[in-house]
């Protein structure tokens, strides 16, 4: 069986055999991976009246376990965009009532994004859901072959300086 970067490969390799392409070997199904995964995540959460970015800053807060909630800051290193983004983020949750902000006690000038009962429930809702999904998407994977994957990637994403969620 091969797929479409076999092909790509087997193209360099005619085109110009004195070139070692075998890192597209990794890169290129990474890359590809990348944009199907993304693409079907997004499809899920779409169906399930979600932007793939709502869910993630939910998660995030769910995920925390911080019952007073994080401050902006905190999530824009968790979310990994510009604070101006994640000010953007945060007004468009709390104008569909799944967070608010609260003023920080130990800090006038700052504040919590805390999830409401209904940004609760909801990330609660489509946890779960979005789980069946992922193992869906993983289905041709044997038990096996996904233990097999895990820590290559982990060793490969560490190897790449991924340690933190700064």
């Amino acid at each position: 069986m091969t797929d479409a970067v076999d092909q790509i490969t087997a193209a360099w390799r005619q085109q110009r055999p004195d070139v070692d392409t075998s890192p597209m070997e990794i890169f290129g199904r990474l890359a590809r991976l990348g944009r199907i995964v993304d693409r079907e995540l997004s499809d899920f959460f779409r169906t399930h009246g979600l932007e793939r970015w709502e869910f993630d800053v939910l998660a995030t807060l769910r995920r925390s376990g911080n019952e007073s909630g994080l401050s902006a800051g905190a999530l824009n290193k968790a979310a990994m965009i510009t604070s101006g983004a994640i000010t953007n983020r945060i007004d468009r949750l709390t104008a569909k009532g799944w967070v608010e902000r609260i003023p920080d006690p130990r800090d006038r000038r700052a504040i919590q994004v805390h999830l409401t009962d209904s940004g609760r429930a909801l990330i609660d809702r489509i946890l779960p859901l979005h789980m069946d999904n992922e193992r869906r998407l993983l289905a041709d994977l044997s038990p096996t072959d996904r233990e097999t994957l895990i820590p290559l990637l982990r060793k490969f994403a560490e190897s790449l300086g991924d340690l933190t969620l700064d």
